[in-house]
């Protein structure tokens, strides 16, 4: 049922104009036409969260960009030291691209970091995509363990606490969520250092290697940072999720259901955690920038190469390529959690989804919508 929403009932598929015969000049056209075809019969929904993305990260590449170009970084004079002369100070300069107005550096500059390119290191003239390209594995890799850690903790938690409204299970949760939110992720991990690095030498104290060094061995070091990072979300995903299951467990379907027979797993898992998960994912969703602002200083207390500390060292001897790419990337990644968790949100409400696509039979039903 969901192909009227993806088709344009007016066209064919021969007309779409974005297969392989289409080539030469024309093929741009039909391929923007197939294009905004696609986006015009898009859900409603995930459209207006594409259009906001994009705005935000236009927004946020000029924000990053002014950071560097009204700082008073001079990059030729620091490259050249104090006795370089003003001729070779300009020169350097138009060698970076400092000598343009700065519109012009920033469409260029925005143009190639579309294209991949985000320059070049001014003190090391290493690629900045690819020192990225290096420490940016270790912040993924760490917050999807603590993502997963909080979603199993979080949920786990906030599924007992709802089930035992009122008990003394759902007050220990609450009063466990209360005191984890209030926990900065750097003291959890200075004690879980103390705890299992140093007391029980059960885990390292730092450092990282990477997954294709063996699983085993990823885990050991990955753990201790990823729980320290994942307790606060998993205390937000616990509180709210407990609520919104309490709520959805009075409604009159889940009574329905239980006298027809329905056991009460298939009644949570097949139906209730579903209908109450969204806020849950919403929480989990914006959880993803928390984790990575919290890298900055987990990085350093862990050792780890990540993309924070890589930031950090930049922005300590004005490195702005380096500090400019970083954010960028930083941003590009909180902004793909946020479309991925949007579309899980859809994928939870399957009748909003429907009522909100394209095609000539959903528009004629949203005229009366909200």
């Amino acid at each position: 049922m969901s192909a009227p929403a993806l088709t344009d009932p007016g066209r064919g598929r021969a007309g779409d104009g974005a297969g392989p015969s289409s080539a030469g000049p024309a093929a741009r056209p039909h391929a923007l036409e197939w294009l905004s075809r696609r986006l015009a019969s898009a859900p409603r929904p995930l459209g207006r969260v594409l259009v906001v993305t994009a705005t935000v990260f236009i927004l946020a590449s000029l924000l990053t960009f002014a950071l560097g170009a009204l700082s008073d970084a001079n990059p030729a004079a620091a490259v050249l030291g104090d006795l370089a002369t003003p001729a070779d100070i300009a020169r350097m300069e138009a060698q970076f691209g400092l000598d343009r107005p700065l519109y012009v550096q920033y469409v260029t500059w925005l143009g190639s970091a579309l294209s991949g390119d985000l320059g070049v290191s001014w003190f090391t003239s290493v690629p900045v995509a690819d020192s990225i390209a290096q420490a940016l594995p270790v912040d993924l890799s760490i917050a999807g363990l603590a993502l997963l850690l909080a979603v199993v903790m979080g949920g786990s938690a906030g599924i007992a606490a709802a089930l035992h409204s009122g008990g003394r299970i759902d007050r220990a949760v609450t009063l466990v969520c209360s005191v984890l939110s209030t926990l900065p992720p750097f003291l959890i991990g200075i004690v879980l250092i103390v705890v299992f690095a140093v007391q029980f030498g059960a885990l390292p104290t730092g450092g990282y290697e990477p997954l294709n060094a063996g699983a085993g061995q990823w885990l050991r070091y990955a753990i201790l940072p990823a729980f320290a990072l994942s307790l606060d979300a998993a205390a937000s995903i616990a509180r709210q999720l407990r609520t919104s299951l309490v709520g959805a467990l009075r409604e009159n379907y889940v009574i329905g259901a239980e006298m027809r027979g329905f056991s009460a797993r298939r009644v949570l898992f097949g139906h209730v955690l579903r209908n109450a998960a969204g806020p849950a994912l919403t929480v989990l969703g914006m959880s993803v920038p928390v984790i990575l602002g919290g890298a900055v200083v987990t990085e350093k207390i862990f050792n780890l190469p990540g993309i924070a500390q890589l930031s950090l060292q930049a922005a300590e001897r004005h490195d702005i390529p380096v500090v400019q790419g970083t954010l960028l990337v930083t941003v590009a990644v909180v902004l793909v959690a946020n479309i991925a968790v949007n579309a899980g949100l859809a994928a939870l409400n399957p009748a909003a989804r429907r009522n909100s696509g394209g095609g000539t039979r959903t528009a004629s039903a949203e005229g009366g919508g909200a």
